[in-house]
């Protein structure tokens, strides 16, 4: 783009100096409110790909590079695709919101297959049969995971103020995308 006052070619924002890549990229994650399991996963993600390609900066390299890796993930790597998306989204945070850098989406990649077979699911009787066998407080985070569609984190994070036992619900503070929502505490606990 160019500069609207001198009509020269603009140069790209450039990222904070004096901070190593991964800090700053838990740093824009952070400030994105990404969860920690997420935040973990992209620098991780960061990591390979610039050990991938002999620890180069990843500001030297560009669109062909990440084409490399994703396309190495699907094909030698024997990823499942969404762990090639993941590991693509990651990459594409990384350029995007630290090295301040506009990448488009490859389009040209080798995807990995997704599996034509169905998840396995326990059915009612049989996760009920588990939760019997169960005692103590797993027995009660299981309870709540089952009856009342917790996530692992929300269930870890719950705390007794967050349970509303007049209105039979639970609040879940600061769930996915930093949201709180209500649900059902379940009758048998």
């Amino acid at each position: 783009p160019l500069h609207r006052d001198t009509m020269q070619p603009q140069k790209p924002p450039t990222p904070p100096q004096g901070k190593k890549l991964l800090d700053q990229v838990h740093d824009a994650l952070r400030v994105k409110h990404y969860s920690t399991r997420t935040e973990q996963t992209y620098i991780e993600w960061c990591r390979r790909y610039i050990i991938y390609h002999d620890k180069r900066h990843p500001a030297e390299m560009g669109i062909t590079e990440i084409q490399a890796y994703i396309t190495h993930l699907a094909t030698e790597g024997n990823v499942a695709a969404s762990t090639q998306n993941q590991a693509l989204s990651a990459i594409l945070f990384l350029y995007r919101h630290v090295l301040l850098q506009k990448i488009e989406f490859p389009t040209d990649l080798i995807r990995a297959k997704k599996p034509n077979r169905l998840p396995s699911v326990l059915s009612k009787d049989e996760a009920l049969a588990v939760i019997q066998k169960m005692t103590g407080i797993p027995k009660l985070m299981a309870q709540l995971l089952f009856g009342s569609g917790l996530r692992l984190m929300e269930c870890l994070r719950l705390r007794i103020k967050d349970i509303d036992f007049a209105n039979r619900q639970i609040i879940v503070r600061d769930g996915k995308g930093e949201n709180d929502r209500s649900v059902p505490l379940p009758e048998s606990i």
